[in-house]
């Protein structure tokens, strides 16, 4: 037996249908945009991305360039001839293996240049940094006519290294053995760099002469950013000037003073302006550093392949003292 619905019962059947379907069309179509939106986002996105990663790229390809040109190729190359028999000027040439190598491990010369270089560093350093904080405490006071202090000491920093070496040996050869003999000095009263003893001394005061100046401004760049409300709670707290220039003074300067030493560090570690304009290597190789052995060895006795090894030789050690250096400073740094 079948049952008719009444006709409003059927209208209301109707119209709820049509309700439903239609919000369902409605929901598949917003869901239809929504998809869409996100389509859109992501592509658009993705091309934002692409435009930047060009924009990287052209700003980045020039410096690879040459940087690969200009360093990346020369160590490769250097590499490539420091196991041949090169001399720099003839075509033909044989490849040795490490023979250049153990042969720099034999030489006595490369030995004494390494010692030398490293007593020279360590002075070079120590002089640097003691003479640079002392310095840029006392420019850092705030007295009349400062400025015109600050200038003088960073005056050494923009003469040549070869205008420097040219003055201090005029110095050295006449006027230091003038005073000696008035003042009856025994070791003034001839050159500082005619002796074995006095020699690396005499380069070493005049490296420090110019090379203290850059470091001097330095540290009175990183003094005036300390603030003087520590010194201040220090004072209050009766600590004496020892202890407020350990206790906050070094502390801050410890990134300052990391740059430092790897500045002066690799300036020692590969002087050759000083040393070869005011002894050329001598007395008896007193002075003789790396640099100026492997300019030798490369344009005086024509072994520019060994001279290419050891200057890989000296690049491995001075990237090693670099590494130690940044590594104990890190730890030492005020966060």
């Amino acid at each position: 037996m079948h049952h008719v619905l009444p006709i409003s019962a059927q209208y209301s059947v109707l119209y709820t249908g049509m309700w439903v379907t239609s919000t369902i069309e409605v929901e598949m179509d917003s869901m239809a945009a929504g998809a869409k939106q996100r389509q859109f986002s992501f592509l658009g996105k993705k091309s934002k991305d692409r435009s930047k990663n060009i924009t990287f790229a052209l700003f980045v390809t020039p410096g690879l360039i040459l940087y690969s040109i200009f360093l990346v190729l020369p160590v490769v190359m250097g590499v490539y001839y420091s196991v041949t028999d090169w001399n720099g000027i003839s075509r033909r040439f044989n490849i040795v293996g490490i023979k250049n190598y153990r042969s720099i491990f034999r030489d006595s010369r490369f030995s004494n240049a390494v010692l030398f270089n490293l007593k020279y560093t360590v002075l070079l350093t120590v002089c640097v940094v003691v003479l640079g904080i002392a310095l840029a405490l006392l420019l850092n006071k705030r007295v009349k006519g400062i400025t015109g202090f600050r200038a003088m000491y960073f005056f050494p920093a923009v003469l040549s290294a070869l205008s420097v070496t040219l003055i201090f040996g005029q110095i050295f050869y006449r006027v230091l053995p003038q005073i000696g003999s008035k003042l009856n000095i025994g070791f003034l009263q001839k050159s500082l760099l005619s002796s074995k003893t006095t020699a690396p001394y005499g380069v070493l005061l005049v490296n420090v002469w110019q090379g203290v100046a850059l470091p001097t401004i330095l540290f009175l760049a990183g003094l005036q950013t300390i603030p003087d409300e520590l010194y201040e709670a220090a004072e209050i707290d009766g600590a004496n000037a020892w202890a407020r220039f350990r206790h906050i003074t070094l502390p801050f300067l410890v990134p300052i003073i990391s740059i430092v030493l790897v500045l002066t560090a690799k300036s020692g570690l590969m002087v050759f302006e000083y040393v070869h304009s005011l002894t050329d290597g001598g007395p008896g190789g007193a002075t003789e550093s790396i640099s100026l052995l492997i300019y030798r060895h490369a344009f005086v006795e024509n072994k520019f392949a060994y001279s290419i090894a050891e200057a890989m030789v000296a690049g491995l050690i001075i990237a090693a003292i670099s590494a130690i250096q940044i590594s104990i400073s890190n730890r030492m740094k005020v966060y």
